[in-house]
């Protein structure tokens, strides 16, 4: 007879399997725990306080930007500080970065900022601090406290202006405006009858002070209202001097002679009108002489020898005239003689 053998009763879990699962939960506990603290440290590192700066530019929050930024407000017009202003200047900022921060002195730290804007690369530079810790060891970070750069505006003749799409004042056509940097301002005079073209001022550094120089000009509507009126002035002036019959009329032009001239043949007309010129002088705007040409025909008779000729001869003229703009209403007041 034989005798098979015994089987062995089955075995418990191993302990050893179990003890390695709990050491790679653990391990893996402790590398999302040290990969949360980097990431934190990382969003709480030295560029923070430049990020949640430029942030807040971009939402058109003045009041949050200010208190990122810690900045001084020098004195003057406190309209492109917040809301429409503030957007539309970050709106032309393109390829806004944000670079790799470096060792500044006294433990502060220097975090470039780059970006472009009407087709030319800039850089501003934001000094930040260490100014305390969160959670015992996360450091907090802080941008120094600085002064705001100012926007010094001026407009030619002009008590108001647009900039980033905003109607300010322009007291004796210049005013001062503190901005946040970087940013790009637009200024501008629209007009019916005195404009100024846009021009841009991109500011990138954290002083100084921005020029933005706007050059009013007579718009076309003017000076084309000036010659028209100029025209009528010069067409009524004419056809009166013909119907009274006068050399020498109450006009810009006038014809001597010492022929005697057939009375009904005087005719004046104006072959050559004026061009209007427009410029600022002095606060106010002025029309440049206007300068033309009248033509005179007439029968003339000789007082020496009795001929009779036909006379036909143009004078050359220039007068001034005194410009009135009020509103819509468009005056011209002759001036010669």
């Amino acid at each position: 007879m034989s005798v098979s053998a015994q089987e062995a009763p089955p075995q418990a879990p191993s302990l050893t399997k179990a003890a390695l699962l709990w050491a790679l939960a653990l391990v893996l506990a402790i590398a999302a725990a040290v990969a949360a603290v980097i990431a934190v440290r990382s969003a709480s590192g030295p560029a923070q306080p430049v990020r949640a700066y430029l942030a807040a530019l971009q939402a058109g929050d003045g009041g949050r930007a200010l208190g990122a930024l810690h900045a001084q407000v020098p004195a003057g017009s406190t309209s492109l500080l917040d809301g429409a202003p503030l957007r539309d200047s970050m709106a032309r900022i393109r390829d806004l970065t944000v670079g790799t921060p470096s060792a500044a002195a006294n433990g502060r730290e220097n975090v470039p900022v780059t970006f472009s804007s009407g087709g030319s690369n800039f850089t501003t530079d934001f000094l930040v601090e260490q100014t305390g810790t969160d959670w015992l060891f996360f450091p907090r970070w802080s941008i120094v406290p600085a002064a705001l750069p100012s926007i010094q505006a001026s407009v030619v003749n002009s008590s108001r202006a647009t900039i980033n799409g905003v109607e300010v004042n322009m007291p004796s056509g210049r005013n001062s405006f503190p901005v946040f940097y970087p940013g790009s301002y637009v200024g501008a005079l629209p007009g019916q009858y005195f404009a100024a073209d846009p021009t841009t001022a991109v500011v990138s550094q954290k002083s100084g002070l921005v020029p933005l120089t706007l050059a009013t000009k007579a718009t076309p509507a003017l000076v084309a209202a000036i010659n028209e009126k100029a025209k009528d002035f010069l067409d009524q002036c004419a056809k009166t001097a013909s119907t009274q019959q006068r050399l020498q009329p109450d006009c810009p032009f006038a014809y001597q002679t010492d022929n005697r001239i057939v009375d009904g043949t005087i005719a004046w007309s104006i072959p050559q009108y004026p061009s209007a010129s427009v410029t600022p002088f002095n606060g106010q705007w002025t029309v440049s002489p206007l300068s033309g040409k009248a033509r005179l025909t007439a029968r003339q008779i000789d007082l020496f020898t009795g001929r009779v000729s036909q006379l036909n001869v143009e004078r050359d003229f220039q007068f001034t005239v005194n410009l009135s703009v009020s509103g819509s209403t468009i005056t011209i007041t002759p001036v010669f003689g």
